[in-house]
């Protein structure tokens, strides 16, 4: 199975990670604007993202005939489920600019949160998951 399209969606992500944190250790009043229009960049990828692993990557790992390899996709694809929600919640929270200005500090506890858990999640998808793939 081809998983480049997957490996390059993780690294925009945490391309777009990254530029968040920056963007709150530099100011997040003074950059809510560009803050909100990161995070709801980054939801719109995402949910691509997902919608693909969930449309094509998870099911053809579930017919690979590797038994091992299914399970662990099946694994992989209930665990996102509360991860999504999670994250789609922090995107409701934290896209308009307001809300980011009135509460910087709810913000990057938050982040802290969520985006640690959606970074540990892509590295173990890349360290496990899609190696896995990749051979069945």
């Amino acid at each position: 199975m081809d998983i480049q399209r997957y490996h390059h969606d993780h690294a925009r992500i945490l391309e777009q990670i990254d530029a968040l944190r920056a963007l709150a250790r530099a100011g997040v009043r003074e950059n809510a604007e560009e803050i909100g229009q990161l995070i709801t960049g980054t939801a719109s990828h995402i949910k691509f993202h997902l919608a693909a692993e969930d449309q094509v990557l998870y099911p053809t790992l579930a017919r690979c005939g590797k038994a091992d390899v299914a399970a662990m996709s099946e694994r992989y694809r209930i665990e996102m489920q509360g991860l999504a929600e999670a994250f789609a919640g922090f995107v409701r929270q934290w896209r308009v600019p307001a809300r980011l200005a009135a509460d910087p500090e709810g913000f990057r506890r938050d982040a802290n949160t969520v985006l640690r858990a959606l970074f540990e999640r892509l590295q173990r998808e890349n360290a496990e998951l899609y190696p896995a793939a990749g051979r069945a």
